[in-house]
């Protein structure tokens, strides 16, 4: 019997498809480290983010594939992980931040904010550096869902230092104004404040930062799209015709702007009765899968009508921490890894379509 070598593991891995990025694990250069002693093999496995929803079934193929050879006696695969950096041309404001999502929504009152501080700690709950800006400058929300009102940033060698909660990071206009002042602002002050946002904070190494923008097609979602290198948006919507109407009007400003729309996710899809367990879809209207299909965007999923999540967010405890168990909590775990994995493929794509520019000649 041949000794087993590294190249019978890599034929053996090449079986393992990665089911988002449509592509084997050794050519997304997910393989590394691969030791053998005797019979023994272990390796790594690095994906493209911690919250990837196939990880476990990758992990369980790479077992499989690789104890099939000849000669194998025992398999150790470690799953790792490393965000997939975003690719820019112009000016980069966010030079240590991997990826950058914005979350939007078509109107006011479907639960973005709520939306943007669950996907954001899940996200850091699974090993990713997350960041989370609060780019609502009309109505910054997110100091109370997380509990930080009244805290004041420190700043140091010129840039604001954000605030952190919950394993994440933050930074919202909500610190920076007195909490009675209205805000009077025309176009170019968004645009000059979305900017100060980005550049101005020390927002570290991240992974992920998420931006919370305020509703609609206006200037603070416009000035992003084009200040900020987003890896993508996701648009919020609720099962109304209204909110699912203008939710895809938000969702074809960003395709003008050429920015990825990585899905749509869907909150108070359904209620499920606490005593008896019965769903029931409270509103009548477009839901989010049907809103998805029709513009061709992935669907992300729903968080249920739970009271337990409005209840958090005024409590400042975002209801992934004070009810991990409840359905809405495994609903946004769901969506953050459905999200991610979103952003990965964009990522990838990109990747790939640079090195295709790359190999075309130039007369």
């Amino acid at each position: 019997m041949s000794k087993l070598n590294e190249q019978q593991i890599l034929d053996a891995l090449r079986n393992v498809i990665d089911p988002d990025l449509h592509r084997d694990i050794v050519a997304l250069g997910f393989v590394k480290d691969i030791k053998i002693c005797d019979g023994n093999v272990s390796f790594k496995v690095e994906l493209t983010t911690p919250a990837c929803p196939v990880k476990d079934i990758l992990k369980q193929q790479c077992e499989e594939n690789v104890q099939n050879i000849p000669g194998v006696t025992s398999v150790h695969v470690e799953m790792t992980a490393q965000v997939r950096q975003r690719k820019t041309q112009t000016e980069d404001l966010l030079p240590d931040v991997k990826q950058c999502i914005a979350i939007a929504s078509g109107k006011g009152g479907v639960g973005k904010s709520t939306m943007t501080v669950n996907l954001a700690i899940v996200l850091a709950q699974m090993g990713a550096k997350v960041g989370v800006l609060d780019a609502d400058v009309y109505g910054p929300s997110i100091p109370m869902m997380l509990g930080c009102e009244g805290e004041k940033p420190l700043s140091h060698n010129g840039k604001i230092l954000p605030i952190e909660k919950y394993g994440i990071q933050l930074m919202s206009l909500g610190f920076l104004l007195d909490p009675d002042q209205a805000v009077l602002w025309r176009g170019p002050m968004v645009a000059g404040t979305v900017r100060q946002l980005l550049a101005d904070v020390d927002w570290g190494v991240l992974d992920y930062l998420l931006v919370d923008l305020p509703p609609g097609t206006g200037d603070a979602p416009m000035s992003l799209a084009q200040l900020a290198p987003l890896t993508g948006v996701v648009i919020v919507t609720t099962p109304h015709t209204v909110a699912a109407n203008i939710a895809s009007k938000s969702a074809a400003l960003f395709k003008r702007l050429n920015t990825p729309v990585l899905g749509i996710a869907e909150n108070m899809g359904t209620h499920v009765c606490p005593k008896c367990s019965h769903e029931s879809r409270i509103f009548s209207g477009l839901s989010g899968e049907d809103m998805a299909h029709s513009i061709h965007v992935p669907y992300l999923g729903t968080v249920p009508l739970d009271p337990a999540v409005s209840n958090s967010s005024a409590n400042g405890v975002p209801s992934v921490i004070s009810d991990p168990n409840r359905l809405q909590a495994e609903a946004f775990r769901k969506v953050a890894k459905n999200v991610a994995a979103q952003a990965s493929i964009v990522e990838v794509a990109r990747k790939q379509d640079t090195k295709k520019e790359e190999l075309v000649e130039v007369p």
